[in-house]
């Protein structure tokens, strides 16, 4: 255990947030996500919500401040809709701890898909939300 981290980063988490640079992506990916199929770094965390570990992972990871999105969620397939709750639940930490509040864009579903291929890693949750994964741009620590 360290002392101001949460116990819920594993130590292979902590060195992938460590060892990403400016631009790098991770995709907080929801339990139906099929991370293996898109990208050949992939984490888990089992059992884990996602804002529980955007709650322990902003602390330490600052967003990409030189774009103008930094965050990045799947638009609901034609047909289906979204739950406002799952945006509100990641809304609340992510509040807590980035300042300017950032927007959250939408992204296609299939674009979504390459833009994991893309990132630097893919971290598998026990998020159930569907539509529940998140997309987060690392920036420069100042």
């Amino acid at each position: 255990m360290l002392k101001g981290i949460s116990p819920l980063l594993s130590p292979d988490l902590l060195a992938v947030l460590c060892r990403m640079g400016h631009g790098d992506e991770i995709v907080l990916a929801d339990a139906h996500f099929p991370g293996e199929t898109f990208n050949p770094r992939v984490l888990r965390a089992d059992g884990l919500r996602i804002p529980d570990l955007l709650n322990a992972i902003l602390p330490l990871f600052v967003l990409d401040q030189y774009t103008p999105q930094a965050l990045f969620m799947m638009q609901a397939v034609p047909g289906d809709q979204l739950d406002p709750a799952v945006e509100t639940s990641y809304r609340v930490a992510i509040d807590k701890h980035v300042k300017p509040k950032p927007a959250i864009a939408r992204v296609e579903r299939f674009a979504f898909y390459e833009q994991a291929k893309k990132a630097f890693a893919v971290l598998m949750t026990g998020e159930t939300a569907k539509y529940g994964n998140i997309v987060l741009k690392k920036g420069v620590t100042l």
